[in-house]
């Protein structure tokens, strides 16, 4: 009863808004799952905690908490090395949180956690796209641009534990200024479905274009709208895409110049537009890297489901460790 084949690794994936959970196999197949957990509801992380281990325990009795290997985590700036959250400006619990800790002594199970970027990545390395790959970048991108680095079929922590945040690199040099960081220019201020947003606005102030967009107040565009229009064929939403796979290819030529992966992996929402993104995304990446790493990197979208990816790559910790 105590080999992999018929044990389960519990995937718990933890967003500014709720919370998701799972229990995974060795397959990567996700046997039970919630998402009943809101966690901007809990002001103190004990109480979340103690929330937690009752939406799981009946699963766990009925499971046999021997068959269960162990809990994995994602959660943004999770720390592997530490097992703590440290800062995260979209959690209730701004401070330095023993989150693994808290976790094991409440469950009596080994509780390993990573930033949710992070977790992805082995997520795609163990079930998704880069399975069999040594090399490789996963950058997701949705409301923010998150990122997760393999080289040499090891995750990249670096020093600290905080190692490949992509998304957070400059890429316009005294350019936009991010909402959150304060950066100015970084490939989260355009590439995300924030900068989307921000984008289309722009491009709508400075221009007397017709469009689509303008039948809508600007407050009330978002990615969402933008991608609408331009799938019937608005020249300014086209462009707002146009201009985003110029950035993003740019910043991605960086990327491959630095790690040499064989692919980088696309996954989140914006890459829902498809071509309008995809065709200048690589025609930039292209023309930008150096004739030694031109037309060897792979571009492709994740095979994970949306809906499951986060809970997989949770649970892939677990098997990983």
């Amino acid at each position: 009863m105590n080999t992999e084949s018929n044990q389960y690794a519990i995937g718990i994936d933890i967003g500014g808004t709720g919370t998701k959970y799972g229990f995974v196999n060795h397959r990567g197949e996700i046997t039970y799952s919630g998402s009943d957990i809101r966690t901007n509801e809990y002001n103190k992380v004990e109480d979340f905690v103690n929330d937690l281990y009752d939406k799981l325990k009946p699963t766990i009795d009925v499971v046999g908490i021997e068959k269960i290997k162990g809990i994995g985590v994602g959660a943004p700036n999770g720390n592997i090395y530490t097992g703590t959250i440290d800062y995260a400006p979209n959690l209730p619990w701004r401070e330095i949180v023993p989150l693994a800790r808290l976790v094991s002594e409440k469950f009596g199970l080994p509780c390993f956690l990573t930033n949710d970027a992070n977790a992805a990545a082995m997520g795609e390395m163990m079930y998704g796209a880069a399975r069999g790959m040594k090399n490789f970048i996963v950058i997701t991108l949705g409301t923010g641009v998150g990122s997760g680095v393999v080289a040499n079929g090891h995750m990249i922590y670096g020093e600290d534990g905080f190692a490949g945040e992509l998304g957070h690199t400059i890429i316009r040099h005294n350019g936009r200024e991010h909402w959150s960081t304060g950066l100015k220019g970084s490939l989260e201020a355009y590439a995300s479905a924030t900068g989307i947003t921000l984008t289309a606005k722009e491009l709508l102030e400075t221009s007397d274009e017709p469009s689509l967009l303008r039948d809508y107040k600007p407050e009330a565009i978002n990615s969402k709208i933008v991608y609408e229009c331009a799938m019937k064929g608005d020249n300014i939403a086209k462009e707002v895409y146009r201009f985003t796979g110029e950035v993003l290819g740019e910043a991605l030529a960086n990327f491959i110049m630095f790690s040499s992966p064989k692919a980088i992996i696309l996954f989140g929402g914006v890459i829902k537009a498809g071509d309008l993104i995809m065709k200048p995304t690589r025609e930039h990446m292209e023309k930008n890297l150096l004739p030694i790493f031109q037309n060897k990197v792979e571009l492709i979208f994740s095979e994970l489901k949306e809906a499951d990816a986060a809970i997989l790559g949770a649970s892939a910790l677990v098997w990983e460790m």
